[in-house]
């Protein structure tokens, strides 16, 4: 079963680092994300960099779930990426990128399940949390967005 990728993007009149600022936040990631509550670093670990690790935790509707982190890449005001293990075996990259364009930046988030068993492939695909997820991306990035707009970190 082929795994699942997803990106959406958004133009935001916000700057690059305050954007930044944000999204490397996992501790606040729940402020953003309608599907993630938050997260705390793991191992001493208190901002990204390669290696480093922390727990996200999850919601959808009753469902709760964790997954471990860790950051695969990490360039302040340029990109954030990590893959989130499920004990389930599941394996999600998510990746951030800051692009800066005129007077703005052209924020983007994108997902790529690798490596996931196709169980979880097929109910996932079944409760259609594909969809599901560039909706609530899209959510994430509206917000992060208007909070970098207005300062408020």
């Amino acid at each position: 079963m082929k795994q699942f990728s997803g990106e959406v993007s958004l133009r935001s009149p916000a700057t690059a680092d305050s954007l930044w600022t944000l999204l490397s936040d996992v501790t606040q990631m729940g402020r953003w994300s309608p599907e993630c509550t938050g997260g705390r670093w793991l191992d001493g670990a208190s901002k990204p960099a390669v290696g480093a690790r922390f727990r996200g935790n999850n919601r959808w509707g009753v469902m709760r779930w964790s997954t471990t982190c860790e950051v695969v890449a990490a360039e302040p005001g340029r990109r954030l990426t990590f893959d989130a293990r499920h004990w389930s075996g599941a394996t999600t990259r998510w990746s951030f990128e800051l692009v800066p364009d005129g007077d703005a930046t052209v924020l983007c988030e994108r997902f790529e399940t690798v490596g996931t068993p196709t169980v979880v492939l097929f109910l996932d695909g079944l409760a259609g949390r594909p969809d599901r997820l560039l909706d609530s991306m899209k959510m994430t990035l509206q917000h992060l967005s208007q909070k970098a707009e207005l300062g408020q970190h």
